[in-house]
Protein backbone atom coordinates (compact mmCIF):
# COMPACT_ATOMS: atom_id res chain seq x y z
CA UNK A 1 0.00 0.00 0.00
CA UNK A 2 1.04 3.60 -0.52
CA UNK A 3 1.75 5.82 2.47
CA UNK A 4 -1.64 7.49 2.26
CA UNK A 5 -3.46 4.15 1.99
CA UNK A 6 -1.68 2.92 5.13
CA UNK A 7 -2.51 6.18 6.92
CA UNK A 8 -6.18 6.04 5.93
CA UNK A 9 -6.49 2.58 7.47
CA UNK A 10 -5.05 3.74 10.80
CA UNK A 11 -7.12 3.20 13.93
CA UNK A 12 -6.70 6.62 15.49
CA UNK A 13 -7.69 7.51 19.03
CA UNK A 14 -9.38 10.76 19.96
CA UNK A 15 -6.54 13.19 20.63
CA UNK A 16 -8.17 14.52 23.81
CA UNK A 17 -8.34 10.98 25.24
CA UNK A 18 -4.82 10.10 24.09
CA UNK A 19 -3.28 13.21 25.66
CA UNK A 20 -5.03 12.48 28.94
CA UNK A 21 -4.24 8.76 29.03
CA UNK A 22 -0.54 9.10 28.12
CA UNK A 23 0.41 12.38 29.80
CA UNK A 24 -2.45 13.35 32.09
CA UNK A 25 -3.30 16.45 30.06
CA UNK A 26 -6.83 17.55 30.93
CA UNK A 27 -9.20 18.41 28.08
CA UNK A 28 -9.46 22.00 29.29
CA UNK A 29 -5.85 22.56 28.15
CA UNK A 30 -6.58 21.41 24.59
CA UNK A 31 -8.28 23.11 21.68
CA UNK A 32 -9.40 20.28 19.38
CA UNK A 33 -9.37 20.71 15.60
CA UNK A 34 -11.73 17.86 14.91
CA UNK A 35 -11.21 14.53 16.69
CA UNK A 36 -7.56 13.76 15.96
CA UNK A 37 -5.54 16.94 16.21
CA UNK A 38 -5.47 19.70 18.80
CA UNK A 39 -3.55 22.69 20.02
CA UNK A 40 -2.02 22.62 23.48
CA UNK A 41 -2.54 25.73 25.58
CA UNK A 42 0.56 27.88 26.05
CA UNK A 43 -0.54 28.49 29.64
CA UNK A 44 -0.37 24.75 30.27
CA UNK A 45 3.07 24.61 28.65
CA UNK A 46 4.31 27.40 30.92
CA UNK A 47 3.13 25.51 33.99
CA UNK A 48 5.44 22.62 33.06
CA UNK A 49 8.57 24.67 33.79
CA UNK A 50 9.16 23.01 37.15
CA UNK A 51 9.31 19.52 35.56
CA UNK A 52 12.69 17.94 34.95
CA UNK A 53 13.85 17.73 31.33
CA UNK A 54 13.90 14.44 29.46
CA UNK A 55 16.64 13.31 27.08
CA UNK A 56 16.91 15.01 23.69
CA UNK A 57 17.80 12.94 20.63
CA UNK A 58 18.49 14.64 17.30
CA UNK A 59 17.73 12.90 14.00
CA UNK A 60 19.56 14.10 10.90
CA UNK A 61 20.72 12.53 7.64
CA UNK A 62 23.36 12.26 4.95
CA UNK A 63 23.15 14.72 2.04
CA UNK A 64 19.71 14.30 0.44
CA UNK A 65 19.22 12.53 -2.88
CA UNK A 66 16.24 11.88 -5.16
CA UNK A 67 16.21 8.36 -3.68
CA UNK A 68 15.08 9.72 -0.30
CA UNK A 69 16.56 9.04 3.12
CA UNK A 70 13.54 8.84 5.45
CA UNK A 71 14.47 11.23 8.26
CA UNK A 72 10.89 11.87 9.39
CA UNK A 73 10.06 8.18 8.98
CA UNK A 74 13.02 7.31 11.21
CA UNK A 75 12.04 9.92 13.81
CA UNK A 76 8.57 8.41 14.05
CA UNK A 77 9.79 4.79 13.95
CA UNK A 78 12.39 5.43 16.64
CA UNK A 79 9.83 7.19 18.83
CA UNK A 80 7.39 4.31 18.50
CA UNK A 81 10.19 1.83 19.25
CA UNK A 82 11.26 3.69 22.39
CA UNK A 83 7.67 3.62 23.61
CA UNK A 84 7.55 -0.12 22.88
CA UNK A 85 10.58 -0.76 25.12
CA UNK A 86 9.08 1.25 27.97
CA UNK A 87 10.61 4.68 27.45
CA UNK A 88 8.04 7.46 27.61
CA UNK A 89 8.74 9.25 24.31
CA UNK A 90 7.38 12.16 22.30
CA UNK A 91 8.37 13.01 18.73
CA UNK A 92 8.73 16.68 17.78
CA UNK A 93 8.42 17.28 14.04
CA UNK A 94 8.12 20.16 11.58
CA UNK A 95 4.93 21.00 9.73
CA UNK A 96 5.06 20.29 5.98
CA UNK A 97 4.93 23.13 3.48
CA UNK A 98 2.32 23.02 0.72
CA UNK A 99 4.85 23.99 -1.95
CA UNK A 100 6.95 20.82 -1.68
CA UNK A 101 3.86 18.66 -1.01
CA UNK A 102 2.47 19.66 -4.40
CA UNK A 103 5.93 19.89 -5.96
CA UNK A 104 8.77 17.47 -5.26
CA UNK A 105 7.74 15.59 -2.13
CA UNK A 106 4.01 14.89 -2.20
CA UNK A 107 3.83 14.65 1.60
CA UNK A 108 6.03 14.86 4.70
CA UNK A 109 4.45 12.95 7.57
CA UNK A 110 6.73 9.92 7.52
CA UNK A 111 6.15 6.81 5.48
CA UNK A 112 5.11 3.17 5.49
CA UNK A 113 4.22 2.04 9.01
CA UNK A 114 6.14 4.89 10.65
CA UNK A 115 3.84 7.85 10.11
CA UNK A 116 2.04 10.59 11.97
CA UNK A 117 -1.69 10.92 11.35
CA UNK A 118 -4.11 12.28 10.21
CA UNK A 119 -1.71 12.33 7.26
CA UNK A 120 -3.85 14.33 4.82
CA UNK A 121 -4.61 17.04 7.39
CA UNK A 122 -0.98 17.38 8.41
CA UNK A 123 0.18 17.68 4.81
CA UNK A 124 -2.51 20.14 3.75
CA UNK A 125 -3.99 22.94 5.87
CA UNK A 126 -3.49 21.27 9.29
CA UNK A 127 -4.38 23.80 12.04
CA UNK A 128 -3.78 26.91 9.94
CA UNK A 129 -0.35 27.85 11.33
CA UNK A 130 1.18 28.49 7.91
CA UNK A 131 -1.84 30.55 6.90
CA UNK A 132 -1.42 32.69 10.02
CA UNK A 133 2.29 33.18 9.31
CA UNK A 134 1.59 34.09 5.68
CA UNK A 135 -1.12 36.58 6.62
CA UNK A 136 0.98 38.19 9.36
CA UNK A 137 3.78 38.58 6.81
CA UNK A 138 1.35 39.96 4.23
CA UNK A 139 -0.02 42.47 6.75
CA UNK A 140 3.44 43.92 7.27
CA UNK A 141 3.98 44.07 3.50
CA UNK A 142 0.69 45.90 3.03
CA UNK A 143 1.45 48.35 5.85
CA UNK A 144 4.82 49.22 4.32
CA UNK A 145 3.30 50.19 0.98
CA UNK A 146 0.36 51.87 2.69
CA UNK A 147 2.70 54.02 4.78
CA UNK A 148 4.60 55.17 1.69
CA UNK A 149 1.33 55.87 -0.13
CA UNK A 150 0.10 58.11 2.70
CA UNK A 151 3.08 60.45 2.81
CA UNK A 152 5.91 58.25 4.09
CA UNK A 153 6.38 60.02 7.42
CA UNK A 154 9.13 57.58 8.40
CA UNK A 155 11.15 58.34 5.28
CA UNK A 156 11.31 54.76 4.02
CA UNK A 157 13.43 54.55 0.88
CA UNK A 158 11.35 52.39 -1.54
CA UNK A 159 14.60 51.26 -3.16
CA UNK A 160 15.87 49.87 0.13
CA UNK A 161 12.88 47.87 1.35
CA UNK A 162 14.13 44.47 2.57
CA UNK A 163 10.74 42.89 3.26
CA UNK A 164 9.49 40.65 0.44
CA UNK A 165 6.07 39.09 0.18
CA UNK A 166 5.38 35.37 0.75
CA UNK A 167 3.09 32.59 -0.41
CA UNK A 168 3.11 28.91 0.65
CA UNK A 169 3.54 27.48 -2.84
CA UNK A 170 6.47 26.87 -5.16
CA UNK A 171 6.06 29.56 -7.85
CA UNK A 172 9.20 30.75 -9.66
CA UNK A 173 7.21 33.41 -11.55
CA UNK A 174 6.84 35.40 -8.32
CA UNK A 175 10.55 35.68 -7.48
CA UNK A 176 10.78 39.17 -9.02
CA UNK A 177 7.68 41.32 -9.49
CA UNK A 178 6.64 44.96 -9.78
CA UNK A 179 3.99 46.34 -7.43
CA UNK A 180 2.02 49.58 -7.54
CA UNK A 181 1.31 49.49 -11.29
CA UNK A 182 -1.77 51.20 -12.68
CA UNK A 183 -1.24 54.75 -11.49
CA UNK A 184 -1.06 56.66 -8.16
CA UNK A 185 -4.29 55.17 -6.86
CA UNK A 186 -2.55 51.79 -6.61
CA UNK A 187 0.40 52.93 -4.53
CA UNK A 188 4.05 53.54 -5.16
CA UNK A 189 5.64 51.79 -8.16
CA UNK A 190 8.57 49.65 -7.04
CA UNK A 191 10.28 46.29 -7.49
CA UNK A 192 9.35 43.50 -5.11
CA UNK A 193 9.31 39.70 -4.95
CA UNK A 194 7.99 36.63 -3.16
CA UNK A 195 9.63 34.05 -0.92
CA UNK A 196 7.93 30.85 0.17
CA UNK A 197 6.27 31.06 3.62
CA UNK A 198 8.77 28.69 5.22
CA UNK A 199 11.55 31.19 4.35
CA UNK A 200 9.71 34.05 6.05
CA UNK A 201 11.43 35.60 9.03
CA UNK A 202 8.08 35.28 10.81
CA UNK A 203 8.37 31.50 10.50
CA UNK A 204 11.79 31.67 12.15
CA UNK A 205 10.46 34.03 14.82
CA UNK A 206 7.54 31.72 15.65
CA UNK A 207 9.96 28.80 15.91
CA UNK A 208 12.39 30.61 18.22
CA UNK A 209 9.96 32.62 20.38
CA UNK A 210 9.47 31.33 23.92
CA UNK A 211 6.18 33.07 24.78
CA UNK A 212 3.76 35.70 23.46
CA UNK A 213 5.74 38.59 24.90
CA UNK A 214 8.92 37.34 23.25
CA UNK A 215 7.01 36.77 20.00
CA UNK A 216 5.70 40.35 19.90
CA UNK A 217 9.09 41.83 20.77
CA UNK A 218 10.76 39.83 18.01
CA UNK A 219 8.10 40.89 15.50
CA UNK A 220 8.70 44.51 16.46
CA UNK A 221 12.45 44.13 15.84
CA UNK A 222 12.00 43.11 12.19
CA UNK A 223 13.96 45.46 9.94
CA UNK A 224 11.75 46.16 6.92
CA UNK A 225 14.11 48.55 5.17
CA UNK A 226 16.18 51.68 5.49
CA UNK A 227 15.97 55.40 5.06
CA UNK A 228 17.68 57.03 2.09
CA UNK A 229 21.01 57.17 3.96
CA UNK A 230 21.03 53.34 3.74
CA UNK A 231 22.10 53.26 7.40
CA UNK A 232 19.05 54.11 9.48
CA UNK A 233 16.83 51.02 9.83
CA UNK A 234 13.04 51.07 9.85
CA UNK A 235 11.48 48.52 12.18
CA UNK A 236 8.08 46.83 12.11
CA UNK A 237 7.36 48.53 15.43
CA UNK A 238 7.87 51.92 13.74
CA UNK A 239 4.89 51.05 11.53
CA UNK A 240 2.93 49.91 14.61
CA UNK A 241 2.43 46.57 12.89
CA UNK A 242 3.79 44.12 15.46
CA UNK A 243 0.73 44.06 17.74
CA UNK A 244 -1.64 43.09 14.96
CA UNK A 245 0.88 40.57 13.61
CA UNK A 246 1.08 38.97 17.05
CA UNK A 247 -2.74 38.85 17.16
CA UNK A 248 -2.76 36.91 13.89
CA UNK A 249 -0.27 34.46 15.42
CA UNK A 250 -2.09 34.20 18.75
CA UNK A 251 -3.27 30.63 18.13
CA UNK A 252 -0.36 29.60 15.89
CA UNK A 253 2.11 29.86 18.80
CA UNK A 254 0.32 27.00 20.60
CA UNK A 255 1.93 23.63 19.73
CA UNK A 256 -0.05 21.00 17.79
CA UNK A 257 -0.69 17.47 19.06
CA UNK A 258 -1.22 14.50 16.74
CA UNK A 259 -0.43 10.78 16.97
CA UNK A 260 1.55 8.07 15.24
CA UNK A 261 0.07 4.97 13.61
CA UNK A 262 0.83 3.22 16.92
CA UNK A 263 -1.12 5.85 18.87
CA UNK A 264 1.84 7.59 20.46
CA UNK A 265 1.67 11.33 20.97
CA UNK A 266 3.65 13.61 18.63
CA UNK A 267 4.05 17.38 18.48
CA UNK A 268 4.18 19.03 15.06
CA UNK A 269 4.86 22.74 15.16
CA UNK A 270 6.66 25.17 12.87
CA UNK A 271 8.38 24.32 9.64
CA UNK A 272 11.29 26.38 8.27
CA UNK A 273 13.33 24.79 5.48
CA UNK A 274 16.91 23.91 6.38
CA UNK A 275 18.38 24.95 3.03
CA UNK A 276 16.95 28.50 3.11
CA UNK A 277 16.12 28.88 6.82
CA UNK A 278 17.13 27.22 10.10
CA UNK A 279 15.25 23.97 9.58
CA UNK A 280 13.97 23.09 13.07
CA UNK A 281 10.59 22.84 14.72
CA UNK A 282 9.63 25.33 17.42
CA UNK A 283 11.50 25.80 20.66
CA UNK A 284 8.09 25.65 22.35
CA UNK A 285 7.40 22.18 20.94
CA UNK A 286 10.80 20.78 21.84
CA UNK A 287 10.76 22.19 25.38
CA UNK A 288 7.19 20.98 25.91
CA UNK A 289 8.21 17.49 24.89
CA UNK A 290 11.21 17.58 27.23
CA UNK A 291 8.98 18.53 30.17
CA UNK A 292 6.46 15.77 29.43
CA UNK A 293 8.53 12.78 28.32
CA UNK A 294 11.65 10.81 29.22
CA UNK A 295 12.83 10.98 25.61
CA UNK A 296 12.21 13.56 22.89
CA UNK A 297 13.09 12.68 19.31
CA UNK A 298 13.36 15.71 17.06
CA UNK A 299 14.54 16.16 13.49
CA UNK A 300 16.59 18.85 11.77
CA UNK A 301 15.99 19.41 8.07
CA UNK A 302 18.02 17.97 5.19
CA UNK A 303 21.59 16.79 5.81
CA UNK A 304 23.71 17.14 8.95
CA UNK A 305 25.67 19.94 7.26
CA UNK A 306 22.52 22.09 7.22
CA UNK A 307 19.76 21.22 9.67
CA UNK A 308 21.98 19.70 12.36
CA UNK A 309 24.50 22.55 12.17
CA UNK A 310 21.70 25.10 12.54
CA UNK A 311 20.10 23.08 15.33
CA UNK A 312 23.37 23.30 17.24
CA UNK A 313 24.52 26.82 16.36
CA UNK A 314 21.15 28.58 16.30
CA UNK A 315 18.37 26.69 18.09
CA UNK A 316 20.39 24.98 20.84
CA UNK A 317 22.43 28.15 21.42
CA UNK A 318 19.36 30.38 21.75
CA UNK A 319 17.15 27.97 23.69
CA UNK A 320 19.77 26.27 25.87
CA UNK A 321 19.01 22.81 24.49
CA UNK A 322 21.36 19.86 24.98
CA UNK A 323 21.04 16.86 22.64
CA UNK A 324 22.59 13.68 24.05
CA UNK A 325 23.07 11.74 20.81
CA UNK A 326 22.58 12.14 17.07
CA UNK A 327 20.97 9.55 14.80
CA UNK A 328 22.31 9.86 11.25
CA UNK A 329 19.90 8.38 8.69
CA UNK A 330 21.31 6.80 5.54
CA UNK A 331 20.06 4.42 2.88
CA UNK A 332 22.08 2.13 0.68
CA UNK A 333 20.26 3.55 -2.34
CA UNK A 334 21.26 7.12 -1.43
CA UNK A 335 24.87 6.15 -0.83
CA UNK A 336 24.99 4.46 -4.24
CA UNK A 337 23.63 7.69 -5.73
CA UNK A 338 26.51 9.56 -4.09
CA UNK A 339 28.74 6.91 -5.62
CA UNK A 340 27.62 7.85 -9.12
CA UNK A 341 24.69 5.52 -9.83
CA UNK A 342 21.74 6.97 -11.78
CA UNK A 343 18.40 7.13 -9.98
CA UNK A 344 16.80 4.48 -12.22
CA UNK A 345 19.57 1.98 -11.41
CA UNK A 346 19.63 2.32 -7.64
CA UNK A 347 17.73 -0.91 -7.01
CA UNK A 348 20.54 -2.96 -8.56
CA UNK A 349 23.40 -4.24 -6.41
CA UNK A 350 26.53 -2.13 -6.84
CA UNK A 351 29.19 -2.60 -4.18
CA UNK A 352 31.74 -0.35 -5.87
CA UNK A 353 29.34 2.61 -5.99
CA UNK A 354 28.29 1.99 -2.39
CA UNK A 355 31.91 2.08 -1.26
CA UNK A 356 32.51 5.31 -3.17
CA UNK A 357 29.35 6.92 -1.80
CA UNK A 358 30.40 6.08 1.76
CA UNK A 359 32.55 9.22 1.64
CA UNK A 360 29.40 11.29 2.14
CA UNK A 361 28.36 9.34 5.22
CA UNK A 362 31.90 9.46 6.61
CA UNK A 363 32.04 13.26 6.31
CA UNK A 364 28.75 13.62 8.17
CA UNK A 365 29.80 11.19 10.91
CA UNK A 366 33.07 13.05 11.41
CA UNK A 367 31.25 16.39 11.54
CA UNK A 368 28.82 15.11 14.17
CA UNK A 369 31.56 13.62 16.35
CA UNK A 370 34.48 16.01 15.81
CA UNK A 371 32.80 19.35 14.99
CA UNK A 372 29.50 19.11 16.89
CA UNK A 373 31.06 16.97 19.64
CA UNK A 374 28.22 14.44 19.89
CA UNK A 375 28.05 10.64 19.76
CA UNK A 376 26.54 9.29 16.55
CA UNK A 377 24.48 6.26 15.57
CA UNK A 378 24.00 5.44 11.90
CA UNK A 379 20.46 4.30 11.12
CA UNK A 380 20.44 2.28 7.91
CA UNK A 381 16.87 2.85 6.74
CA UNK A 382 16.18 -0.50 5.09
CA UNK A 383 14.76 -0.93 1.60
CA UNK A 384 13.64 -4.29 0.20
CA UNK A 385 16.08 -3.88 -2.70
CA UNK A 386 19.10 -3.76 -0.36
CA UNK A 387 21.20 -6.88 -0.92
CA UNK A 388 22.86 -8.85 1.87
CA UNK A 389 26.25 -8.07 0.37
CA UNK A 390 25.53 -4.33 0.36
CA UNK A 391 24.33 -4.38 3.95
CA UNK A 392 27.42 -6.35 5.02
CA UNK A 393 29.72 -3.87 3.25
CA UNK A 394 28.03 -0.87 4.83
CA UNK A 395 28.19 -2.39 8.31
CA UNK A 396 31.87 -3.25 7.82
CA UNK A 397 32.66 0.29 6.68
CA UNK A 398 30.84 1.81 9.65
CA UNK A 399 32.70 -0.50 12.03
CA UNK A 400 36.00 0.64 10.51
CA UNK A 401 34.85 4.23 10.95
CA UNK A 402 34.22 3.53 14.62
CA UNK A 403 30.52 4.29 14.52
CA UNK A 404 27.66 2.02 15.52
CA UNK A 405 25.32 1.21 12.61
CA UNK A 406 21.90 -0.40 12.94
CA UNK A 407 19.73 -1.72 10.11
CA UNK A 408 16.23 -0.50 10.89
CA UNK A 409 13.00 -1.75 9.30
CA UNK A 410 10.51 0.71 10.75
CA UNK A 411 9.10 1.58 7.31
CA UNK A 412 7.86 -1.99 6.94
CA UNK A 413 7.34 -3.00 10.57
CA UNK A 414 6.74 0.23 12.48
CA UNK A 415 8.20 0.54 15.97
CA UNK A 416 8.96 -3.18 16.14
CA UNK A 417 11.37 -2.75 13.25
CA UNK A 418 13.35 -0.07 15.11
CA UNK A 419 13.75 -1.67 18.54
CA UNK A 420 17.47 -2.36 18.06
CA UNK A 421 17.95 1.28 17.10
CA UNK A 422 16.00 2.31 20.19
CA UNK A 423 18.06 0.16 22.57
CA UNK A 424 21.27 1.50 21.00
CA UNK A 425 20.13 5.09 21.55
CA UNK A 426 19.13 4.36 25.15
CA UNK A 427 22.48 2.72 25.85
CA UNK A 428 24.35 5.83 24.68
CA UNK A 429 22.06 8.26 26.52
CA UNK A 430 22.29 6.33 29.78
CA UNK A 431 25.97 5.41 29.66
CA UNK A 432 27.89 7.83 27.43
CA UNK A 433 25.80 10.90 26.51
CA UNK A 434 27.50 13.70 24.61
CA UNK A 435 27.78 17.42 25.20
CA UNK A 436 27.68 19.50 22.05
CA UNK A 437 30.19 22.07 20.94
CA UNK A 438 29.48 24.98 18.63
CA UNK A 439 31.04 25.32 15.19
CA UNK A 440 31.97 28.89 16.13
CA UNK A 441 31.82 31.17 19.14
CA UNK A 442 29.52 34.19 19.29
CA UNK A 443 32.30 36.75 19.67
CA UNK A 444 34.07 36.21 16.33
CA UNK A 445 33.16 38.27 13.26
CA UNK A 446 30.24 37.40 10.99
CA UNK A 447 32.69 36.72 8.16
CA UNK A 448 34.69 34.35 10.36
CA UNK A 449 31.49 32.53 11.36
CA UNK A 450 30.64 31.93 7.70
CA UNK A 451 34.18 30.77 7.08
CA UNK A 452 34.06 28.40 10.06
CA UNK A 453 30.92 26.70 8.77
CA UNK A 454 32.29 26.45 5.23
CA UNK A 455 35.69 25.08 6.18
CA UNK A 456 34.84 22.94 9.22
CA UNK A 457 31.52 21.51 8.01
CA UNK A 458 31.44 21.78 4.21
CA UNK A 459 35.11 20.88 3.67
CA UNK A 460 35.72 24.11 1.74
CA UNK A 461 39.15 25.68 1.40
CA UNK A 462 37.88 29.25 1.27
CA UNK A 463 34.92 31.60 1.11
CA UNK A 464 34.42 34.64 -1.09
CA UNK A 465 31.91 37.43 -1.62
CA UNK A 466 31.49 40.58 -3.65
CA UNK A 467 32.68 43.83 -1.99
CA UNK A 468 29.04 44.86 -1.43
CA UNK A 469 28.39 41.74 0.66
CA UNK A 470 31.58 42.18 2.66
CA UNK A 471 30.72 45.80 3.36
CA UNK A 472 27.25 44.84 4.52
CA UNK A 473 28.68 42.32 6.98
CA UNK A 474 31.16 44.90 8.20
CA UNK A 475 28.41 47.49 8.69
CA UNK A 476 26.40 45.01 10.74
CA UNK A 477 29.33 43.93 12.87
CA UNK A 478 28.88 46.45 15.69
CA UNK A 479 25.16 45.96 16.34
CA UNK A 480 24.60 42.41 15.10
CA UNK A 481 28.08 40.90 15.27
CA UNK A 482 27.12 38.44 18.03
CA UNK A 483 24.34 36.90 15.92
CA UNK A 484 24.69 33.34 14.61
CA UNK A 485 24.73 32.75 10.86
CA UNK A 486 22.02 30.85 8.99
CA UNK A 487 23.51 29.51 5.76
CA UNK A 488 21.18 29.26 2.76
CA UNK A 489 22.83 26.62 0.57
CA UNK A 490 21.83 23.72 -1.64
CA UNK A 491 20.98 20.65 0.40
CA UNK A 492 22.22 18.29 -2.31
CA UNK A 493 25.96 18.77 -1.80
CA UNK A 494 28.62 19.88 0.65
CA UNK A 495 29.53 22.40 -2.04
CA UNK A 496 27.31 25.11 -3.54
CA UNK A 497 26.88 23.00 -6.71
CA UNK A 498 23.98 20.54 -6.28
CA UNK A 499 25.51 18.23 -8.89
CA UNK A 500 28.68 17.55 -6.89
CA UNK A 501 28.06 14.36 -4.90
CA UNK A 502 30.00 12.50 -2.24
CA UNK A 503 32.27 14.57 -0.01
CA UNK A 504 33.95 17.32 -2.05
CA UNK A 505 36.76 19.25 -0.41
CA UNK A 506 38.99 22.16 -1.26
CA UNK A 507 36.20 24.11 -2.95
CA UNK A 508 35.20 27.73 -2.53
CA UNK A 509 31.89 28.85 -1.03
CA UNK A 510 30.79 32.10 -2.63
CA UNK A 511 28.34 34.24 -0.66
CA UNK A 512 26.01 36.03 -3.08
CA UNK A 513 23.81 37.86 -0.60
CA UNK A 514 23.33 38.44 3.12
CA UNK A 515 20.08 39.31 4.89
CA UNK A 516 19.40 40.56 8.38
CA UNK A 517 16.77 38.60 10.30
CA UNK A 518 16.79 40.87 13.34
CA UNK A 519 13.57 39.52 14.83
CA UNK A 520 14.78 35.96 14.56
CA UNK A 521 18.20 37.02 15.80
CA UNK A 522 20.46 35.72 13.04
CA UNK A 523 22.11 36.69 9.76
CA UNK A 524 21.16 34.78 6.60
CA UNK A 525 24.08 34.15 4.24
CA UNK A 526 23.00 32.96 0.80
CA UNK A 527 25.61 30.80 -0.92
CA UNK A 528 25.69 30.09 -4.65
CA UNK A 529 22.46 30.19 -6.63
CA UNK A 530 20.17 29.32 -3.73
CA UNK A 531 16.57 30.49 -4.23
CA UNK A 532 14.27 31.44 -1.36
CA UNK A 533 11.30 30.82 -3.65
CA UNK A 534 11.50 27.30 -5.15
CA UNK A 535 9.91 26.36 -8.46
CA UNK A 536 7.80 23.35 -9.32
CA UNK A 537 9.51 20.42 -11.08
CA UNK A 538 8.62 19.34 -14.63
CA UNK A 539 6.22 16.74 -13.26
CA UNK A 540 4.93 18.11 -9.93
CA UNK A 541 3.27 15.89 -7.35
CA UNK A 542 0.13 17.99 -7.89
CA UNK A 543 -0.47 16.07 -11.12
CA UNK A 544 -1.02 12.90 -9.08
CA UNK A 545 -2.98 14.32 -6.13
CA UNK A 546 -6.76 14.08 -6.33
CA UNK A 547 -9.94 13.69 -4.30
CA UNK A 548 -12.75 11.27 -5.10
CA UNK A 549 -16.49 11.92 -4.96
CA UNK A 550 -16.60 10.83 -1.33
CA UNK A 551 -13.91 13.32 -0.28
CA UNK A 552 -11.12 10.74 -0.01
CA UNK A 553 -7.74 12.25 -0.95
CA UNK A 554 -5.34 10.18 -3.04
CA UNK A 555 -1.82 10.73 -4.37
CA UNK A 556 -0.13 12.13 -1.25
CA UNK A 557 2.98 10.00 -0.67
Amino acid sequence: MSDIEIAQKAKMKRIVDLAHDQYGIASEHLVPYGHYKAKLSLDYVTNLDSNNDGNLVLVTAISPTPAGEGKTTTTVGLGDALNRIGKKTIMCLREPSLGPCFGMKGGAAGGGYAQVVPMEDINLHFTGDFHAIGVAHALLSAMIDNHINHGNELGIDPRRIQWKRVVDMNDRALRHITVGMGGPANGYLREDGFDIVVASEIMAILCLATNRKDLKERLGRIVIGYKSDNKTPIYARDLKAHGAMAALLNDAINPNLVQTLENNLAIIHGGPFANIAHGCNTVTATKTGLKLADYVITEAGFGADLGAEKFIDIKARMADLHPKVVVLVATIRALKFHGGVAKDDLNNENLAALETGMANLERHVNNIRDVYGLPCVVCVNHFTFDSDAEIALLMKKCEALGVKAVVSKHWADGGAGAEELATTVVDIVENSPGKHTYVYESDISLWDKIEAIATKVYGAASISADPKVKKQLSDWSEEYGSYPVCMAKTQMSFSTDPNVKGAPSGHNVHITEVRLANGAGFIVAIAGNMMTMPGLPKSPAAERIDVDDDGKIVGLF
